[in-house]
């Protein structure tokens, strides 16, 4: 909203500061990105949500703290605007919060229901010609994949039943898809990640993205790291630890929620590093993971990261790494740039997981074929390539002989 007014600059945004080469170096083509794709402008967009607690996004927004007053005040009639609907929301799978704000049904159906009556009355009453869902709730406990997770019978019986294994953010989900939505999940939650709602997602047309975005110490974990393999310098151990003050770091303070993010954060250096293919240099990594809830940092989380190298003839080197970010102003360009980018892809006609936006998300979606691309750079080409594709563009290969031949 303060960057539409023009009172900020979209600093952090791909789809509204980057730019895209097109054709070979010689031509000198490299439009910004929004003037290459047709992205939706940010005048169209509109925001809504549900949330736990009732008051308003400016009234919420103060509270949090994130974002100086004077700034609010600028965009507080927009943000008042903005009221959250009752949430479906189940403390059992996020034990550390709790609200007024919340939906009773019968069942999870009924409560699927009730979302689907949302999405369709928000639309309505906003004019919106599309829609996009987020998830950007809270990290769910632990979850592995059940037999109510293998198809949309099987889910559609579970939630019948209000089975157990179906968390708040799954009846979302659905929600979302059955309405032909595109569905991201920001969080490291199971979620969408099942073949249930994959299979709806396929039979909808709906775009999928996830999961966990990748702000804080993960963004930077994905820079340095291929870094560290192209040069071929071995990691003998890798310890992180964070912490951070606000509504995420207090609900990543119960253990089961922690292992939720755990996994998430965990396996990104796994599959950068390939031990099972440089077994001599990655082959006894020793990765820790920790998050400390410290409530007077706020949202300014820090992230320290001691990084164990072997050089040349085995000797021993070390890299140590003081991240003092803004959480939220870290996500909220990504947040803004995986909505546009999926409204793309749905006008485009695709559908189920979008793996060309693993650049945003620290345990990417992908074909159970394959393993998931974690290294930063190479997730970047492949979104730009993937744009090209879209607008009939040459893809870009960097090979570069037609310049010297």
């Amino acid at each position: 909203m303060a960057i539409r007014k023009g009172l900020a600059q979209p600093i952090g945004s791909l789809t509204q500061m980057g730019t895209i080469r097109l054709g070979k170096r010689t031509e000198g083509r490299a439009p910004k990105i929004n003037e290459f794709a047709p992205l939706a402008g940010l005048d169209d967009i509109v925001f809504g949500g549900w949330d736990i607690f009732e008051e308003d996004c400016y009234a919420a927004a103060r509270v949090a703290g994130v974002l100086e007053n004077s700034q609010l005040d600028q965009v507080r009639a927009e943000l008042e605007a903005v009221k959250p609907m009752p949430a479906v929301f189940d403390q059992r799978y996020v034990k550390r919060l709790d609200g007024p704000n919340v939906k009773k049904g019968k069942n999870k159906r009924d409560l699927a229901e009730q979302l689907i009556a949302d999405i369709r009355t928000f639309k309505t009453k906003n004019g919106c010609d599309r829609l996009v869902m987020l998830w950007v709730g809270s990290t769910e406990v632990f979850m592995k994949e059940g037999p109510v997770h293998q198809t949309v019978a099987s889910f559609e019986k579970g939630l019948e039943e209000s089975d157990d294994s179906i968390p708040s953010s799954m009846v979302y989900a659905y929600a979302a898809l059955r309405e032909g939505i595109p569905f991201v999940n920001c969080a490291p939650n199971l979620t969408a990640d099942v073949p249930a709602l994959q299979e709806l997602a396929a039979r909808n047309k709906s775009p999928l993205a996830g999961n966990d975005m990748k702000t804080g110490q993960t963004l930077i974990k994905t820079i340095i790291a291929p870094g560290l393999k192209a040069r071929l310098l071995g990691v003998k151990g890798w310890y992180s630890t964070n912490i951070l003050g606000n509504r995420d770091g207090e609900v990543l303070d119960d253990p089961e929620s922690f292992k939720t993010k755990e996994e998430s954060k965990k396996s990104a250096l796994d599959y950068i590093f390939q031990p099972h293919l440089y077994p001599t240099l990655y082959g006894d990594l020793t990765h820790v993971v920790r998050i400390n809830y410290y409530p007077p940092r706020g949202d300014n989380k820090e992230g320290w990261d001691n990084i164990d190298l072997i050089g040349w003839l085995g000797y021993p080197m070390q890299l140590k790494i003081n991240f003092l970010c803004r959480d939220s102003i870290l996500a909220a360009p990504i947040v803004l740039d995986t909505a546009l980018f999926m409204d793309l892809a749905k006008r485009s006609g695709m559908f189920g997981i979008q793996e060309w936006l693993s650049f945003y998300f620290k345990a990417p979606m992908h074909a159970p074929a394959v393993y998931p691309e974690h290294d930063l750079f190479i997730q970047l080409m492949k979104l730009k390539n993937t744009l090209r594709h879209m607008m009939g563009e040459e893809l870009i290969t960097h090979l570069g002989r037609e310049y010297y031949d």
